[in-house]
């Protein structure tokens, strides 16, 4: 049974923060891969107008994800689902054989009450919660944390993640990566013009991703 790791977002572009994040997790949690979900369309940033268009954010997600055990993958898109908790519940029904936990940083946590069917989302897998410099007091403080601290696992125990009763959550710690899609984008406007449409991503290796 795999072990496996979900970080969803825009990747608006993809950067070395995401890889850091993704492969100290990795670690931390003994994880055998992580999958990135590139989402078609955030509800949250509905109007957003330095949205890249998908195809050019996929195509930076699996520039970015090369040489490393991370698949970046359209899956919502060809899945059709707009939320995380229908993703995360059909990716649980096409994949029985794996075990996921979603990954996801202090600043997602802060506003996490604002997602459709959050506490679902906490009942359907383990979460993992990366600090971030700037959101941490903002994510202790909002409702979902709130409602979540009671099921806070320690840190040392989170390579026994798969054993965990639902809702868990562990707070993970890393060294911090100053790197920001806001400011990428903000000094490379049309960054999204030089990315190559992907056309054979990761059909060769699992073509259920697409």
């Amino acid at each position: 049974m795999s072990r496996i790791g979900l970080l969803g977002g825009s990747f608006n572009p993809a950067h070395r923060a995401h890889r850091r994040i993704s492969l100290a997790v990795l670690h931390e949690m003994r994880l055998d891969e992580v999958w990135w979900l590139v989402s078609p369309g955030n509800p949250l940033k509905a109007g957003a107008t330095d949205m890249a268009p998908f195809a050019a954010r996929l195509a930076s997600a699996r520039r970015m994800a090369r040489h490393a055990p991370i698949r970046a993958t359209g899956i919502e898109a060809a899945m059709g689902t707009r939320y995380t908790i229908d993703t995360l519940r059909a990716l649980r029904r096409r994949f029985p054989h794996h075990r996921f936990v979603w990954i996801m940083g202090a600043d997602n946590l802060a506003d996490f009450h604002r997602w459709r069917d959050w506490r679902g989302i906490a009942r359907t897998m383990p979460i993992a919660a990366v600090a971030r410099p700037g959101y941490e007091s903002a994510a202790l403080a909002g409702p979902a944390m709130g409602w979540l601290r009671r099921w806070v696992r320690p840190a040392a125990m989170a390579t026994n993640w798969t054993e965990w009763r639902l809702p868990a959550v562990v707070r993970l710690r890393f060294r911090p990566d100053p790197t920001s899609a806001t400011r990428l984008r903000a000094a490379d406007p049309d960054w999204h013009r030089r990315m190559t449409v992907p056309t054979c991503g990761l059909t060769h290796r699992n073509p259920t991703l697409e």
